[in-house]
């Protein structure tokens, strides 16, 4: 099919190059492409008959009003159907392409973790509602009957951790177990449910009405699970998200230990041996695999930051950015964002900062460092503060534009930046504040990678930090 640019265009339709690349990004033209950054559009397309009509079908814009942002909600149904939602629900595709028993996301605070996870459970769950609505229109939807077919099948746990950031163990313990009884009245049903038996119903009275001891919350996920799957004569789906959010918290404030024993339990009983269990979702910014939370969890897939699968779900791509900044009339905005927001690179996908992209939209494109107020920069603080003179100078180098050359564990945990100055890297890249330039493989299986600061927003983020010290 022959094509032409946009300028060939813009002289054929009499519309500048501008506007005809902002539609493109926001699909008005059929068939158009972009090849190496460049829009290629089809040489028999149909000139827009205005600027807010699709080429070939003619039919107005959906809205005569934009649609509001979603400045920090993560409810899927609310966020789908009545707010500006970029739409990641073939990750549901993928996942059903190889079903992994347990699966495991990580990616930085404020990419999109908890809004995933609310939109799995709203797909899995089994409900009176007609879920099915809230994806119709949506890409998972096109992908056929196979995957329509798990739409509202299975029963489903869902708890996040995103909130429990408590300053002792005591609030912690008292903070999570809360959270436990509430997804167990969440089920009701099995209270009464004949399938299960007096010792299963004696326990959940137990926990919902706050008289259960250690032993039934760290057997809560394994029990609420049994119950269910009795019930409903379906195994579970388990989703936690935020996992790690109380760990690293008792790292900062010093009851470690405690957090991560708990969790360890928690997370053996739910989803080591099973057979209660259909799939497991678990999302956090960390992989914490050398305390033993995941030990002998043989059936845990990872999916780092550094990983190819799943690399365009969590964050906003370039595309999704562009058709974004159309639909806000600010196309001409898109060098401003790019230098603030972009920079990431999961797995070989560019990825922005989705938090600070909805906000510079939602503040009238005012670019400044949205992330820096909501983002826990108690990680950069202690790294500065821990930091020896060879570290501190490549931070400084860092500053500067320049790369580092380091080796990359992406199941670093919390007390290496004690016990291993040169782990601070690991930390930071799956913290948000470093990007991978180029990454390899070496002979042991680690990452070699050059770093450096992915945009301009993290760079205030640093030399905030730096002035402290």
């Amino acid at each position: 099919m022959a094509m032409m640019s946009a300028k060939e265009a813009s002289s054929m339709w009499g519309i500048s190059p501008r506007r005809i690349t902002a539609l493109c990004a926001a699909d008005k033209i059929s068939g158009a492409k972009k090849t190496n950054r460049i829009w290629q559009i089809p040489a028999d397309a149909e000139k827009p008959a205005d600027a807010r009509v699709c080429s070939g079908a003619y039919r107005k814009s959906a809205v005569s009003t934009p649609l509001p942002l979603p400045v920090g909600i993560s409810d899927y149904r609310l966020v789908s159907t009545e707010y500006y939602y970029v739409d990641k629900t073939l990750m549901i595709r993928d996942f059903l392409d190889q079903c992994p028993m347990v699966s495991l996301f990580t990616r930085p605070s404020r990419f999109g973790k908890t809004l995933n996870m609310d939109m799995l459970r709203v797909f899995f769950e089994k409900t009176d509602e007609d879920t099915s609505v809230y994806f119709t229109n949506k890409a998972i939807w096109a992908c056929g009957e196979k995957y329509r077919d798990y739409q509202g099948k299975y029963p489903v746990i869902f708890l996040t951790f995103k909130d429990v950031k408590r300053n002792t163990w005591e609030e912690t313990y008292a903070h999570l177990t809360r959270l436990i009884a509430e997804e167990y009245l969440r089920h009701s049903d099995l209270a009464t449910s004949p399938a299960c038996n007096d010792f299963e119903k004696a326990t959940y009275q137990r926990i919902v009405s706050g008289t259960a001891d250690s032993t039934d919350y760290i057997s809560s996920l394994k029990m609420l699970s049994l119950m269910m799957y009795k019930h409903y004569a379906c195994p579970a789906i388990i989703i936690i998200d935020e996992y790690d959010t109380p760990i690293l918290q008792g790292h900062l404030m010093g009851f470690y230990a405690d957090m991560v024993s708990f969790i360890n339990g928690l997370f053996s009983g739910g989803l080591k041996d099973n057979r209660s269990l259909a799939f497991g979702f678990l999302t956090g910014i960390l992989c914490v695999t050398n305390e033993s939370i995941f030990s002998g969890l043989n059936n845990l897939v990872v999916n780092s930051v550094l990983d190819k699968k799943y690399s365009a779900y969590f964050g906003f791509t370039a595309d999704e950015v562009a058709k974004m900044a159309a639909y806000y009339n600010a196309y001409d905005k898109l060098d401003e964002l790019r230098d603030w927001y972009d920079g990431y690179r999961f797995g070989n996908t560019e990825i922005y900062n989705p938090w600070s992209v909805i906000n510079y939209f939602n503040a009238g494109c005012e670019a400044r460092p949205y992330w820096l107020s909501t983002s826990n920069n108690d990680i950069i603080a202690e790294v500065l503060e821990q930091a020896g003179k060879d570290i501190y100078t490549q931070l400084t180098n860092l500053l500067q534009g320049k790369t580092v050359a380091t080796y990359v564990d992406t199941s670093v945990i919390c007390p290496q930046l004690q016990n291993n100055p040169s782990s601070v890297y690991s930390f930071l890249l799956v913290s948000g504040y470093l990007k991978v330039v180029k990454a390899e493989i070496s002979v042991s299986g680690d990452y070699l990678c050059h770093v450096a600061l992915p945009n301009r927003e993290i760079t205030c983020v640093y030399k905030l930090q730096s002035e402290k010290y």
